[in-house]
C-alpha cells in the first residue's frame, strides 16, 4: 500500500476557515507546519502547529517547502490551486503520490458570480506574473476578460496599457478581495482611471475603443510590426502560414527572421504553438524580440547567429521556413538533420534561389508556387498595376 501524500495543497478564500470544505479543516487539524503567504496565515485561527511565511521570490518557498518532505504539511494558495494558481508549480517538483489537493472557490468564479457574466464566453487571463501584452491578441471591441494582477499599481499599469493601445473606453471593474469581510468593487474607464487598489485584486474588462483589432486568420497587417523593410508581408505571410500548417503542440523554425513576422503569426494561431527565430544580424534580432513582446509572446524564442550553425542544440521542430540565407548548404543540412516528416517551406526571389528550389523539388517532390501579386498605384492622372517581385514558394514534406 503506498504511503499517504505529506503534502496537501488547500486553496483558501478572503474568508478564511469559512471557505474551507471538511476535508480542508481536517488537513489542517493533522498538519505539523502550514506555509503559506502571510495574508493566508493572518487569516487563519490559532491552530497549534508550526507556521511558516512563504518567501519571496517564490522559488525560494519551493526550496523551503522541500525540506519539509516526510511531515505533514499544509501549503495555502489562493482560490484554485490549478487555474493560474501556484498548484501546478508546487505539484510538478514532487513526485506522484507526494501531494494532494483541495480547490477552493477561483476568483474567477466569484467573479462571474458577481458579475453575472457567463464564464465559458469570459476570457481568463492570469496577468499577476505575466506581461499585460499577453492581452493584446484579445482586444476587440466586446470582448470580456477577468484578469489577476499582482497588485493596484499594475491596475493602473493595465489601464495605461489600454490607453496607449487605443482601448481607452474599455469599462475597467476593479474587484478587490472578493468573498471576504474586505470585498469592494468600483468601475471606471480605462482612460479615467484613477485611485489605490490593494491585493488580492482582479480586474474584469469590457473592451471598448478604436485601437488596432488582430484578425483571426492569418496575414494580420503589417502595421503590427516594425520592420526596417526585412519583412515577409501579409500577403505572402498568409500563404508561407497556409503551406506551414500550423498544428497544436508544434515548434517552428524561422530561418532568417527579418522582422520575426512569420514566427509571431504562428505562435499567434494557437496557445500551445512555440517558435524559434535564427536570425544573424544583431539588429534584427532585437527587434524580433521587440515585436514578439508587442504581443507578450514569450513562445517565440530567438537566437543569434546564421544557419546551418545556429541550429546546433536546438530542438528539433515540425515545420521549418526560409525567408533568408537561402542555400545549397542550409538545404542539405536540414535535410539531414530533421525528422521524417517535417513540413519545409522555402521562399526565393533571386533567379539563383529559385533555381535551387527547382533543383531541390526534383530531388525531394514537394510542391512549386509562384507568386506574382500586383498593387494599384498612381500611373500619371489615373492608376495601373504595380507588380511586387515574384516569389517562389517549395513546399515540402520530408
Amino acid at each position: 500500500m503506498s504511503e499517504a501524500p505529506w503534502l496537501t495543497i488547500i486553496g483558501l478564500g478572503e474568508d478564511g476557515p469559512n471557505s474551507l470544505c471538511a476535508a480542508s479543516r481536517q488537513a489542517l487539524d493533522e498538519a505539523e507546519i502550514v506555509i503559506g503567504p502571510s495574508r493566508h496565515l493572518e487569516l487563519l485561527p490559532d491552530l497549534g502547529v508550526q507556521r511558516v511565511a512563504w518567501p519571496v521570490p517564490f522559488a525560494d518557498g519551493l526550496r523551503l517547502l522541500e525540506g519539509f518532505r516526510g511531515r505533514s504539511v499544509v501549503a495555502l494558495v489562493s482560490g484554485d490551486p490549478f487555474w493560474f494558481g501556484a498548484g501546478s508549480v508546487i505539484s510538478a517538483r514532487l513526485a506522484v503520490g507526494e501531494w494532494r489537493a483541495i480547490p477552493g472557490r477561483s476568483t474567477f468564479s466569484l467573479a462571474a458570480a458577481h458579475l453575472g457574466w457567463p464564464l465559458e464566453l469570459t476570457l481568463c487571463l492570469g496577468l499577476h506574473a505575466a506581461p499585460l501584452e499577453r492581452l493584446r491578441p484579445q482586444l476587440a471591441p466586446g470582448q470580456r476578460a477577468i484578469v489577476l494582477l499582482r497588485d493596484g499599481k499594475a491596475a493602473e499599469a493595465l489601464a495605461a496599457y489600454l490607453c496607449a493601445e487605443g482601448f481607452g473606453e474599455t469599462r475597467m471593474i476593479m474587484l478587490e478581495a472578493l468573498g471576504g469581510p474586505r470585498a469592494r468593487v468600483t468601475s471606471a474607464r480605462a482612460k479615467d482611471f484613477s485611485g489605490a487598489f490593494s491585493h488580492p485584486i482582479a480586474v474584469a474588462l469590457e473592451v471598448e475603443g478604436r485601437g488596432m483589432v488582430l484578425p483571426v486568420v492569418a496575414g494580420i497587417s503589417d502595421a503590427f510590426f516594425d520592420t526596417d523593410g526585412q519583412m515577409t508581408k501579409r500577403p505572402v505571410r498568409a500563404l508561407a502560414l497556409s503551406a506551414l500548417a500550423p498544428k497544436p503542440g508544434e515548434t517552428l523554425w524561422d530561418i532568417g527572421g527579418g522582422s520575426g513576422s512569420i514566427g509571431i503569426e504562428w505562435c499567434l494561431a494557437h496557445p500551445r504553438l512555440y517558435a524559434i527565430s535564427i536570425e544573424p544580424r544583431r539588429d534584427r534580432a532585437a527587434r524580433i524580440r521587440a515585436n514578439a513582446d508587442r504581443f507578450g509572446l514569450d513562445r517565440l524564442s530567438v537566437v543569434e547567429g546564421e544557419a546551418p550553425d545556429a541550429l546546433l542544440g536546438l530542438q528539433l521542430p515540425q515545420a521549418v521556413f526560409i525567408g533568408g540565407g537561402l542555400s545549397e548548404e542550409l538545404i542539405v543540412d536540414l535535410a539531414a538533420r530533421l525528422s521524417q516528416g517535417t513540413r519545409l517551406v522555402a521562399h526565393a526571389v533571386t533567379l539563383e534561389s529559385e533555381a535551387l528550389l527547382i533543383h531541390w523539388n526534383a530531388r525531394l517532390g514537394g510542391d512549386l508556387l509562384r507568386i506574382a501579386l500586383a498593387e494599384a498605384a498612381p500611373l500619371g492622372p489615373r492608376r495601373g498595376w504595380s507588380p511586387s517581385r515574384a516569389i517562389v514558394q517549395w513546399r515540402v514534406v520530408l
